[in-house]
């Protein structure tokens, strides 16, 4: 039997993944620090079959403990969040970086079959666009001066520019501190790899939706945070006008996404999009979260500001996964709220998003 390490595995991701191994025959062990900001100290119900090891990803002994009898490792283990990352800098680069170098050097020590990294769609910065005229832009950025006068899309000679799916060949252009993060972390994994003759792979995932998402948490997601609003009856808070657009994929179709990697051959070496490949404005998002809550009543107030450390488009071209993976989202944001919504009305939470808006605002990071 194949004995996987989950780091971050008490996670959102990280409980769904478990149960999809354990579904597919793996010992698996999950390696959480159990942060208050994540689980808020409640009682983690783990999935039936799992083992935890309580440790922090940046201390080395109980790490390399977890590391030594582990066959495969997938590294979870992250602070989340773009906006919180602008201000809690040392604590998102202690973690992210210094955490995923204390667990290459655990594994250096006790080599694994493979290894998997959930990395992000952050990294890329703005996503593909093109001209009007059918130009390729590989490389987009908003002018400070254009968002001062509330135009929000990246503008080429003038004019504005049409996102459209980005795969991984696009260069990435790193917009916040979370994504310089994730991408250190993805090549130091892959650097490290081809070192050691360790498999090694990169999903940079989209944004995941899905029951078990941290509600109380409100740099989790952008879907939990609006969630957590409903729910107490207030409206959805929207940066910008709302049109900016995403790219939602269920986390069981990214847990199966995972499994895929560990499984396949093809995937070493490689960073691939775990995406649905579809793309929803912000706005839409949230009258299709308040629809399916009953809470209609309720539409997103647009705030017309900006977040620093925001991008504007980007979804995914999941072509490569599908080639690599044999990977084919099941799950879709109309058809797929239903699940994610009963779960909201039976959990427990705090709503945070009005205490995200003031960090943000009283260190100038909204605009």
């Amino acid at each position: 039997m194949v004995r996987t390490l989950i780091t971050g595995g008490c996670g959102f991701i990280g409980r769904h993944l478990a149960r999809e191994l354990l579904n597919a025959g793996h010992e698996v062990v999950l390696y959480d620090a159990l942060l208050d900001q994540v689980h808020g100290g409640a009682e983690v119900a783990l999935p039936e079959g799992a083992r935890l090891l309580r440790g922090d990803i940046r201390d080395p002994e109980p790490l390399r403990a977890a590391v030594k009898d582990a066959g495969r490792v997938v590294h979870l283990a992250a602070e989340v969040g773009v906006g919180q990352s602008m201000y809690e800098i040392a604590r998102y680069v202690g973690t992210n970086d210094l955490g995923t170098a204390v667990l290459l050097e655990a594994i250096a020590a006790h080599p694994v079959e493979r290894l998997v990294l959930a990395s992000s769609m952050s990294v890329y910065g703005e996503g593909r666009y093109r001209t009007e005229g059918g130009r390729t832009v590989e490389s987009a950025r908003r002018r400070a001066d254009d968002l001062a006068r509330g135009l929000w899309e990246p503008r080429a000679d003038g004019d504005a520019l049409v996102p459209v799916p980005t795969d991984e060949t696009k260069p990435v252009e790193l917009a916040s501190i979370y994504a310089l993060t994730k991408y250190a972390q993805e090549r130091a994994v892959l650097i490290f790899g081809e070192a050691y003759d360790i498999p090694a792979t990169a999903l940079r995932l989209f944004n995941v939706f899905g029951a078990g998402q941290a509600l109380s948490n409100p740099y989790t997601g952008v879907l939990a945070n609006f969630a957590s609003r409903l729910a107490n009856g207030e409206r959805p808070t929207v940066f910008e006008d709302g049109a900016q657009k995403r790219d939602f994929v269920h986390v069981e179709d990214v847990a199966r996404a995972f499994r895929l990697a560990l499984e396949s051959d093809r995937a070493a070496g490689e960073v691939i999009n775990i995406g649905s490949g579809r793309s929803y404005s912000i706005a839409r998002v949230a009258q299709l979260l308040a629809e399916t809550m009953g809470r209609s009543d309720l539409q997103p107030e647009i705030l017309n500001k900006l977040r620093k450390g925001d991008i504007r488009n980007c979804f995914a071209d999941i072509g490569k996964a599908r080639d690599l993976l044999g990977f084919e989202p099941r799950f879709s944001l109309e058809s797929d709220l239903g699940p994610f919504v009963e779960w909201v009305q039976s959990a427990p939470f705090t709503d945070r998003g009005p205490q995200m808006r003031r960090e943000l605002e009283q260190r100038g990071l909204v605009a």
